[in-house]
């Protein structure tokens, strides 16, 4: 049993880097389990089978799509997929094209990139079965420690126990950990390690994410729905909302750049695949200047971003701005237009009416929208 306080001690007298508890671990987890049994989130369409029964692939289809994204963004995703490729073999068989656009609006598009190639590997080099074992897990493209363990616990019910961001939250606030974020989760894994079960690895995952989703959410917290409200430590302190500990956010910059609508005659316009590596890798869209960091880098002009993309001089700008955020900056692109036809730069000729079916990720469906 881990070492106690009374519940009137002030919390903040304790050392974090010694996350404590009044009950016993396996008490504390009873608790989560019983919860869960009656009021986890059940109704999700890859919780079809008990943990552990489940189709590996449509666990790991979910937790790729997951990472980074709400539930309720992903179910409308995850349904079209696993109609479209109902196992890992289907997958793996499929275009590439196909996929990026299925795909399309969900962002973080390395993800897919990255999930095709880890269908594809596990459908030439496993015989289409996923690898039980969390560091066999690992080694396939795509997949990181927090998804190998989930795939682990969720699929095979291994003794794995993920840690996500509902995970880390629930658990910081459980023992006020109070160290501040990144560095706090390897201890939220020992914590969780030691709360799991022998048995319903799966279930004792899902049920923290539940509850961290439900209940033990980041602005407002329903301790009183919670059922560690009486073993929380900072729900005792009265101060859960100040878990988990962050650093001060770092302000966005911004970068700008140029993009160009060329359109021929007929009314087809010129889109071109982003290079492999690098943010929306692979992606279709339509060409751009580089983009600038501003106040660090030079901005071209509209005549140099023009005879940079080899649009001529027959072009105007078009009015506004496109403004979209990404994870770690925001981006401002205004738009050239031009109707002459020119040689693509290994691009293609879409027509206008053809464009809602291309894989366009969002900033550059945001420039279609400017500029028609």
């Amino acid at each position: 049993m881990l070492g106690g306080r009374p519940a009137n001690h002030n919390l903040r007298d304790h050392a974090p880097s010694e996350p404590m508890s009044q009950t016993d671990p396996h008490h504390l987890t009873s608790k989560l389990m019983k919860w869960f049994d009656a009021s986890g989130r059940g109704n999700l369409p890859w919780r079809d089978a008990p943990c552990g029964a489940r189709d590996p692939y449509r666990v790991w289809l979910a937790e790729i799509m997951l990472q980074q994204t709400t539930v309720a963004a992903v179910i409308p995703y995850f349904l079209d997929f696993t109609a479209r490729w109902p196992d890992v073999k289907a997958l793996a068989a499929s275009d590439a094209d196909d996929v990026m656009r299925a795909w399309a609006g969900l962002g973080y598009y390395a993800r897919a990139r990255n999930m095709l190639k880890c269908a594809r590997h596990v459908a030439g080099e496993r015989q289409g079965a996923f690898p039980r074992d969390e560091a066999d897990l690992r080694a396939l493209p795509g997949i990181g420690p927090y998804t190998a363990a989930a795939i682990a616990a969720i699929a095979f019910n291994g003794s794995a126990a993920p840690v996500d961001g509902n995970v880390i939250r629930v658990l910081s606030r459980l023992y006020a950990i109070a160290d501040i974020m990144p560095a706090n989760k390897a201890k939220i894994g020992e914590v969780a390690t030691r709360l799991l079960p022998k048995e319903r690895s799966g279930d004792f995952a899902e049920a923290l994410m539940d509850l961290g989703a439900t209940v033990c959410k980041p602005k407002s917290p329903d301790c009183a729905a919670c059922p560690w409200e009486a073993d929380c430590q900072a729900n005792l302190a009265d101060e859960a909302a100040a878990y988990p500990k962050k650093a001060p956010k770092k302000d966005k910059p911004t970068r700008r750049g140029w993009a160009v609508w060329m359109e021929r005659a007929d009314g087809a316009v010129l889109l071109e695949r982003r290079p492999d590596k690098g943010l929306l890798g692979g992606m279709m869209g339509f060409p751009t200047t580089p983009w600038v960091v501003v106040g660090q880098e030079t901005e071209l002009d509209a005549a140099q971003a023009a005879q940079a993309m080899g649009v001529g001089s027959d072009w105007r700008i078009v009015d506004g701005l496109v403004h979209h955020t990404f994870t770690h900056f925001h981006l401002e692109l205004r738009i050239l237009k031009t109707h002459l036809k020119i040689v693509p730069r290994e691009g293609i000729w879409c027509p206008r009416a053809d464009l809602d079916a291309q894989a366009l990720p969002t900033v550059m469906k945001k420039i279609a929208r400017l500029a028609c």
